[in-house]
Order: C-alpha cells, then sequence, then structure tokens
C-alpha cells in the first residue's frame, strides 16, 4: 500500500473555493483502480505545542493499491481538468508518498 499526504497552499481567500473544485473531483478519484482513500483535511487547532496551523493549507490523505496505481491516478482525465481549474488558487504544493514498514 502507498500512503500520499499532499498539502496545498491555496492563495489568500481561495481556499473555499479551492475545496469546492476539489471535493467534485472524489467521486471521480474513489473510482479509480487502486484508490483506497482520498480525504482533504485542515488544520484542527489543538494546542498542541508543535502544531503548526495555516488557514490556506488543504492536506490531502490518500491511501494507494500500488505506485502504479498513483501514478496512473496522476495523468487521469479529470486529473488534468482539476488541474487546470485549480491552478490560478494554489500558492504552493508539497507531496509525501510513503510505504508502511
Amino acid at each position: 500500500m502507498i500512503n500520499v499526504i499532499a498539502s496545498i497552499q491555496t492563495k489568500k481567500g481561495q481556499l473555499s473555493k479551492f475545496i469546492e473544485i476539489f471535493k467534485s473531483n472524489i467521486p471521480k478519484v474513489l473510482e479509480e483502480k487502486g484508490c483506497i482513500e482520498y480525504v482533504p483535511t485542515i488544520d484542527l487547532p489543538t494546542g498542541l505545542p508543535p502544531q503548526e496551523l495555516n488557514s490556506n493549507v488543504v492536506t490531502i490523505i490518500e491511501k494507494w493499491d500500488s505506485l502504479e496505481d498513483l501514478m496512473a491516478h496522476l495523468s487521469a482525465s479529470h486529473m488534468l481538468e482539476y488541474k487546470e481549474k485549480t491552478k490560478d488558487l494554489v500558492d504552493k504544493m508539497s507531496v509525501k508518498v510513503l510505504k508502511e514498514v
């Protein structure tokens, strides 16, 4: 199993619009071969000392059966459309692709 944590920093004032577009794409992603989980999350203030909060960041938690399934996901037509729709809403993005040990 492959785990993915993608952090997407939206431009100021664009978080809601980004989430709306992202959520509309979720059903298509969940239908993809190998997709186990695909969930957008935002920071939850907890008061824990090491926690860093950013109200402009959406963290996507993904689980895939294989790296091949993840790679196919990245080039799926609905993902290319999603990237086009959100390109002007995003400041930066980082991705961690992880495997269980």
